[in-house]
């Protein structure tokens, strides 16, 4: 029987089966072919789908989800800062890449970028003045 140090001192541990009933790898077998044919097929229907849609709905589409990613870091607790700022800048210098070829949502996304900044700063402040309190009591 193995042991195991701890501040408590020695512990025994029992010996773990070879073939232990909840081994991930030996209930998991290979896909079938009709389940391979199958998700090639939604595949080629996906691939169709975004074939028919305009380039810059797609692109747009990416700008909306990386404004919630912006959103989720900035909303988290503690405020996630530094990956707020990568995803915020992402969208920045794509509106800014693409100006005037995002299509209908252009005006929003932009707009959304500006709120996105605002809210940065403001939780930086925020932040900041948590970590540095001042003694003006």
């Amino acid at each position: 029987m193995s042991t195991l140090w701890t501040p408590d001192g020695e512990r025994h541990v029992r010996a773990t089966p070879k073939h232990d009933s909840t081994d991930r790898r030996s209930t998991v077998s290979d896909p079938s072919a009709t389940e391979v044919g199958d998700a090639e097929e939604r595949m080629e229907k996906l691939r169709e789908e975004l074939l028919q849609t305009k380039a810059e709905e797609v692109v747009a589409n990416h700008c909306y989800g990386l404004f919630e990613l912006a959103a989720l870091y900035l909303s988290a607790s503690p405020p996630r800062l530094k990956d707020a700022t990568i995803a915020i800048d992402a969208l920045s210098g794509l509106t800014d890449a693409l100006q005037g070829r995002l299509g209908n949502g252009e005006a929003e996304i932009r707009e959304a970028v500006s709120q996105l900044r605002l809210a940065f700063v403001q939780i930086s402040v925020i932040k900041a003045e948590d970590a540095n309190p001042s003694d003006t009591e």
